[in-house]
């Protein structure tokens, strides 16, 4: 940043998840000064971090010759599916994959967790806190301390024990990694990573037809009437919130968009900047600057712009506002500049954690060809650095990670499954080969990784989870209430527990996974005495896995794990009592994971997120792939850590928890 030290810009957004205190570090067990003899300095390793590579479409691609570099791999090497985390969710596996540890260790148990004490979610992986003390002189707010982002992943990353042996690192868009841990190597955040609003990424659409959009439930965005008036629409971008006021208003930025009369082009004017767009076109990065005191102190963002359609009615897409690589509001990186190097040598990218825009496509505020170009944009920015990457890595360690088969295995599924309930034979006949593109373009990264291999090189290719059809969506809080271990005070569905009688409560849900018993001395209204929790927990998942669908039979519930049996460790303040494991086909509705009771038990998941892996760990086992024979039959995520380690020399501290898998 120039104009404002990003101290300032945490004052600036006001943001603040209401966060576990952060612990300190795991207890790192001293790799040993004579570990660091066994680094001769040539070792080198190569992992492609490939989210969601799920190994049936995988292995089925190799045996129709379709991915010919995985199979070169596979009968050179070795391929195996690998073990996730429980749950398989992709922060948590990320987590178990960095630390070597289960989430009783690193504390990244679900996208969100909750504050025992009043019940209320937050995000789990990192939070940002403004100014503490501030002076207030008439309309302005005068920070007089600066805020700070925290990782709230605890545990070292294993690259930070290879850097303590003089190992060189690259780590690149590695998930759960916002803000970068401490890292003397290089290093880009990657999933966890917001926008410029603090949010996993909000779009906005400007239409004169918001009445299409009335019905549907837009989260992650903002629908905005607009008039054309002579050919001319006139709105606003908001940014930031600007806590150096009172009352914290947005920032906004003016824009203005000339409609061509006759072709179905516009203009778009913003600050001192004009792009021209034709329809279906998306531009390139805009850069904006938000101004939260004049003359004084500005922000620095990025969007793109999507003229999605002219006429008749007008449809104007942006894209979430992303930290500008180039000025970084928030750290982004190590060293911190390197993400502004980075783009100096590729261009800007999205730096937002989830960049495939599936929210707007969820709403159809990008239509089924208007998502696929966004999402390749992000794919052909990613290629990019990748090809950089591997150019420059001499030595050392090389991670690099691809989230495009993971979010586009959520959002096009229904396009390559019959059986879906939103499944269109007609949509799909035209675009069901793009979920598959994207198998074959990991298939040409691979290959580059291979020209880079020599005899001191190991290569792992990995996915922390497969993934599997979401057919149908399963209200566990309903379930919980309609089988008495929920009261409610009124029959509405509520929101964050908003009508739960806490007082006649035994257990809640909270997240895609996590199952909470309502102790006594731990949850704010706790009534359930911690000696009956565990027979309390049986109970329920006994139940729980005699659900059958009465639409189809079927098994709704494959596992219940108990946290204290699944995990080494566990804080009863932080992990859920249980983690529920959904059948293939079945999983958690989103109004489960926000605390809410719909009337139904089970219902259709007509939603275009039409593939999940947040099910049983059995379920979704990833791939991994290496040019090393394995050891171990059944390789699990918790086992690569201590194994990348071993490759380096140097012995796994003895909090990692897994068993290598490498022959030596």
């Amino acid at each position: 940043m120039t104009d404002m030290d990003r101290r300032e810009f945490l004052k600036l957004i006001g943001v603040g998840t209401v966060g576990a205190a952060v612990a300190p570090a795991a207890v790192a067990e001293a790799v040993g000064k004579s570990a660091k003899s066994f680094f001769t300095g040539s070792k080198k390793v190569i992992i492609l971090g490939i989210d969601g590579m799920d190994p049936v479409i995988l292995r089925k691609m190799m045996d129709e010759g379709r991915m010919p570099s995985f199979l070169k791999l596979a009968q050179d090497g070795s391929f195996s599916a690998l073990g996730s985390s429980v749950p398989p969710q992709s922060p948590v596996a990320w987590s178990d994959f960095i630390t070597g540890m289960d989430p009783g260790g690193h504390g990244i148990c679900d996208f969100i967790h909750r504050e025992p004490e009043n019940y209320l979610p937050f995000l789990s992986t990192s939070k940002a806190e403004g100014a503490k003390r501030t002076w207030t002189l008439g309309d302005w707010v005068i920070p007089l301390s600066g805020g700070e982002t925290t990782l709230l992943r605890k545990g070292r990353a294993f690259w930070q024990i290879l850097e303590e042996n003089g190992i060189p690192t690259n780590v690149i868009k590695m998930p759960a990694n916002f803000p970068p841990a401490e890292s003397s190597g290089r290093s880009l955040s990657g999933m966890g990573t917001p926008d410029m609003l603090g949010s996993y990424g909000t779009f906005t659409l400007y239409t004169t037809n918001p009445a299409k959009y009335e019905d549907k439930d837009v989260t992650g965005g903002r629908i905005v009437p607009v008039d054309v008036y002579r050919d001319t629409v006139t709105a606003q971008i908001e940014g930031p919130k600007n806590s150096f006021k009172k009352d914290e208003p947005t920032i906004a930025i003016d824009f203005t968009v000339h409609i061509d009369p006759e072709n179905p082009v516009a203009k778009i004017a913003v600050q001192d900047q004009e792009i021209l767009l034709n329809v279906g076109e998306f531009s390139e990065w805009i850069h904006l600057k938000f101004v939260a005191v004049p003359y004084l102190q500005s922000v620095s963002g990025m969007c793109r712009f999507y003229l999605k359609q002219a006429r008749p009615n007008f449809e104007f897409y942006v894209s979430p506002i992303n930290i500008d690589p180039l000025d970084p509001a928030l750290p982004i990186s190590t060293p911190d500049d390197y993400a502004a190097k980075l783009a100096r040598k590729i261009g800007c990218y999205y730096t937002q954690g989830f960049p495939e825009d599936t929210k707007a496509f969820s709403v159809d505020a990008l239509a089924v060809g208007d998502y696929l170009k966004q999402t390749a944009i992000v794919l052909r920015e990613r290629l990019a650095m990748y090809d950089l990457a591997v150019e420059e890595f001499k030595d050392g360690l090389l991670f690099f990670y691809f989230c495009s088969l993971d979010q586009n295995s959520h959002m096009l599924w229904w396009l390559i499954d019959p059986k879906h309930p939103i499944y269109e034979k007609e949509v799909a006949q035209k675009y069901e080969h793009v979920l598959y593109d994207i198998y074959a373009a990991m298939d040409k990264v691979l290959e580059k990784a291979l020209r880079k291999l020599d005899e001191n090189t190991t290569l792992i290719v990995m996915s922390d989870h497969g993934f599997a059809p979401f057919y149908r969506c399963f209200n566990l809080n309903t379930w919980l209430k309609d089988n008495g271990y929920v009261t409610l005070t009124n029959d509405e569905e509520g929101e964050f527990y908003s009508n739960v009688n806490w007082a006649k409560t035994r257990a809640y849900a909270l997240g895609l996974n996590g199952l909470y018993i309502n102790q006594r001395g731990r949850e704010g209204s706790g009534i359930v005495h911690p000696s009956e929790k565990d027979a309390l927990l049986d109970e329920i998942a006994r139940k729980l896995e005699e659900v059958r669908d009465p639409s189809t039979g079927e098994q709704v519930i494959f596992r219940v794990y108990k946290t204290k049996d699944a995990y080494h460790t566990a804080d009863e303040r932080l992990t859920p009592d249980a983690i529920i494991g959904y059948d293939r086909g079945y999983r958690a509705s989103w109004q489960t994971a926000i605390g809410s009771f719909p009337k139904e038990l089970i219902v259709n998941n007509d939603e275009r997120w039409s593939g999940d892996h947040c099910v049983a760990t059995e379920v979704v086992p990833g791939i991994l792939l290496s040019n090393k024979k394995l050891k171990n039959p059944n390789p699990r995520l918790l086992d690569l850590t201590p194994s990348i380690l071993l490759e380096f020399g140097i012995q796994p501290p003895e909090n990692m928890k897994g068993q290598p898998v490498f022959e030596t």
